[in-house]
């Protein structure tokens, strides 16, 4: 039997200390407290009829609600949906419909987006209200039993649901304790959505019996007071971040002078910020690749200090970490293995690697391999020591601060738009933010970019909105159909923003 949440019965028999801490609301919660909690949603879940192996969605806020939900569905042996709440009714349709979702977890501000959704909904509001709860046992599951559905935008323009297992998330927790070298003595600051799979880093952090501390949304004056206060030693980052903290006063980065070690992923840190950053902080950056299918750092690679001696290595993502393969495979045959420095389609094998998609058998053959590879569709190349550099995308997915935007999933929606002829979704480079959203239009009659954003910010989540509209008499394509995408941004290149 391997049911994740086990950790928890461990934590609340051998630790006597707070490893939960909510600053906005000033909560805190012991091992035994969270244990208590979890068993108490999970049996409110259970008393809607909820068992093993049914669908519940999440559809909350960054709160403790939410990543106590995620246990508890976890604790009984469901299968958890992580969703943003700044998705929309046309985009939770298709992934209830999609999974057949029994249950979805919300709260009172979200009924008018749900109510044609024609799902029973479990509202809550405070996690305080099962401090009292009688711990339940945690349901008997194994090792490849589905814990979790993520879904990722498709190059299709349907989401995929990646199918997690228990042993995929034990994995996934293992490699983030061993990377970032959690104690219990360890403060984490964790700014990461929980629809994410970058919520593992702080699940890990609770597994160790660290300090994890959640922030809603980022905001850099809170997130350098936390630092300074709770003596942060563990810090979450990501491109954008680090570059801003790159630009603070003197006097502002004393805050970080508890921080070990900082993370980054989720996109390219260009080689000046990092230089920049460790030049000012001299704080050790672990910069990780993975993906959903993988659960981050589960099957996946990382750079540590001692792999960037210089500043010529801080472009790699490092070596595989524990229980993980890696290869270069030429794009069009998988099966062909690339040498040293040469540039194909990079591969990963290890326990973390996700059963397949739901429901995808198609997609689920073109990426999962019978030998258990899995085709990531970044494009990279190894050098001679075994570190992995990513160089471009197979696929046209845009990258905007650890966000994945998919061009196809957005065109479908707003080429319904009356006024749009054509449409194209690229990116241009962002200093900040790694890439931006943008689209090309070919108008029919008259011109309209903002109808067509009020359009976007309507059926779509804010992060896919495109940031801007450049209007074409033509789009760029290959005999009349295939769509230069590239071309596009070479065209644009020089509208980057700094």
């Amino acid at each position: 039997m391997l049911n994740i949440t086990t950790f928890l019965d461990a934590n609340a028999c051998r630790l006597d200390k707070d490893v939960f801490y909510c600053p906005s609301r000033n909560l805190r919660y012991s091992s035994s407290e969270i244990l208590t909690i979890v068993s108490g949603i999970g049996q409110r879940l259970k008393d809607k009829y909820i068992e093993k192996g049914d669908r519940v969605l999440i559809y909350l806020d960054n709160s403790p609600e939410y990543i106590f939900s995620l246990l508890a569905i976890w604790r009984i042996g469901a299968v958890a949906i992580p969703t943003n709440r700044i998705l929309t009714a046309p985009e939770l349709n298709y992934m209830t419909t999609d999974s057949d979702v029994k249950l979805i977890i919300t709260d009172k501000n979200a009924k008018e987006t749900i109510k044609d959704l024609n799902i029973q909904s479990y509202i809550i509001e405070n996690c305080e209200g099962f401090k009292d709860s009688e711990i339940i046992p945690a349901e008997e599951t194994d090792w490849d039993d589905l814990c979790q559905l993520q879904y990722t935008s498709g190059t299709t323009g349907k989401p995929k649901g990646s199918m997690l297992t228990h042993g995929n998330w034990f994995t996934s927790i293992h490699n983030a304790c061993d990377v970032l070298t959690f104690k219990e003595r360890d403060t984490f600051l964790c700014i990461y959505p929980m629809a994410h799979v970058g919520i593992s880093w702080a699940i890990a952090a609770l597994r160790a019996g660290a300090l994890y501390i959640m922030m809603e949304f980022f905001e850099i004056n809170q997130y350098l007071e936390l630092c300074k206060k709770e003596k942060v030693s563990v810090l979450s980052g990501m491109p954008p971040v680090i570059h801003t903290l790159t630009n603070l006063e003197e006097e502002k980065r004393e805050n970080l002078a508890s921080v070990r070690e900082i993370i980054s992923g989720g996109g390219p840190l260009h080689r000046k910020i990092w230089k920049k950053f460790m030049h000012q902080y001299n704080i050790p950056i672990i910069n990780a690749y993975g993906l959903s299918e993988t659960i981050v750092i589960g099957t996946g690679t990382v750079i540590r200090p001692e792999d960037y001696a210089t500043a010529d290595r801080y472009e790699s993502v490092g070596h595989p970490v524990c229980f993980s393969e890696l290869k270069i495979v030429d794009e069009d045959d998988p099966n062909e293995t690339l040498g040293q420095y040469e540039h194909g389609e990079i591969a990963l094998r290890g326990p973390a690697i996700a059963k397949g998609y739901w429901g995808m058998e198609k997609e689920t053959k073109e990426s999962f391999l019978e030998d258990g590879w899995f085709l990531t569709g970044d494009i990279g190349y190894i050098d001679e020591n075994n570190r992995l550099f990513i160089t471009d995308r197979k696929k046209d997915m845009i990258v905007m601060s650890g966000w994945k935007i998919y061009p196809t999933e957005v065109e479908e929606i707003l080429i319904k738009y009356a006024k749009v002829e054509e449409i194209a979704i690229f990116s241009i480079g962002d200093c900040h933010r790694g890439e931006l959203p943008v689209a090309a239009v070919v108008w029919k009659d008259e011109k309209d970019p903002e109808g067509l954003i009020s359009y976007a910010q309507e059926y779509l989540a804010r992060y896919k909105v495109p940031r801007r509209i450049f209007t074409m008499d033509e789009l760029p394509r290959v005999n009349g159909w295939k769509l230069l995408r590239r071309e596009l941004r070479e065209m644009f290149s020089d509208e980057k923003e700094e």
